[in-house]
Parts: structure tokens; C-alpha cells; sequence
């Protein structure tokens, strides 16, 4: 019961998280103020920031101070993981798209299925990393201790 409400959380919380990065990267790539490229580099970017915090805080249940270097380091190499393919695919579509002569609006749902397929296909690794790995209650002894040391970061 305990994992099927933490699966409805962090399901919940890529809702959001997805919704807020779409928004963003199909306003970005609609009104050509950027490349595809870096349009999703700035989408997930901005993302990134409610995913941390809704699933440290709602889905897992952590509270206090955030480490630099078991938590927010990890958590963002996870989504700039992510980030990495899903801008490979993205360009990739919207590329094709301009090579095919598709307009403005293909383009950007090209552009945007790209981004949700790629990271579509890892939310489930990020689930259990997050779950076993980063958040959960079964970590690692050290990244347990480096946790509890002195040095902290309180990032927004």
C-alpha cells in the first residue's frame, strides 16, 4: 500500500513537473526564441526544481536541511541524464520536421513527444533510484553520513 501511494505521488509529481517543462519548451519552440536544442535545455532546467522538491518533500518525505552531495548533486544528474537524451531526440525531431516542411505546429508536437517519450522511457529507473538509492529509507550507510555532516546546501 506504502509503494502504490508513493508510485500515485511521484506519478503525480512528474504531472506537474512535465506540465510546467512542456509549457515551457512548446512557448520556446512555437515562437522560435530559440533553437529546439536549447529551448528543451531551459524547459527541463526549470523543471527540474519542483520535481526535486515535491518529491523530496511530498513523495519521500523528506525534511530538513537538503545535502549538496547526496541529494540535489545526484537528483540533478538523474534529470540532466535525462536531459541529455531527451535534447538529442528533440533536435533530432524537430529537424526532421523542418526537413520535411511541417509547419510551426508539427514541429512543436514533434518536438514535444520527443521530450515526453525520452523521459518517459526513465521515469521508472528514476523512480527506483530515487527510491532505494537517494530518498528512500534503505540508503547506502554513507550516503547516510554524508546526509548528517556539517556541510549542507539549502537550495531553493
Amino acid at each position: 500500500m506504502i509503494l502504490l501511494r508513493k508510485l500515485a505521488r511521484y506519478a503525480a509529481v512528474s504531472v506537474i513537473s512535465t506540465t510546467v517543462s512542456l509549457t515551457i519548451l512548446a512557448a520556446l519552440v512555437a515562437t522560435a526564441a530559440t533553437t529546439a536544442g536549447w529551448a528543451n535545455v531551459i524547459a527541463t532546467s526549470v523543471g527540474t526544481i519542483p520535481s526535486f522538491e515535491l518529491n523530496r518533500r511530498w513523495v519521500w518525505r523528506r525534511r530538513g536541511h537538503r545535502s549538496l552531495l547526496a541529494e540535489v548533486g545526484p537528483f540533478c544528474a538523474l534529470s540532466f541524464g535525462g536531459l541529455a537524451l531527451s535534447t538529442l531526440a528533440v533536435s533530432a525531431a524537430a529537424g526532421w520536421a523542418a526537413s520535411a516542411g511541417l509547419g510551426t505546429a508539427a514541429r512543436t508536437v514533434l518536438a514535444d513527444g520527443a521530450n515526453v517519450g525520452t523521459f518517459g522511457t526513465l521515469w521508472v529507473v528514476q523512480f527506483v533510484l530515487l527510491d532505494r538509492v537517494l530518498f528512500g529509507r534503505g540508503r547506502p550507510a554513507a550516503i547516510t553520513a554524508i546526509n548528517r555532516s556539517p556541510v549542507r546546501a539549502d537550495a531553493a
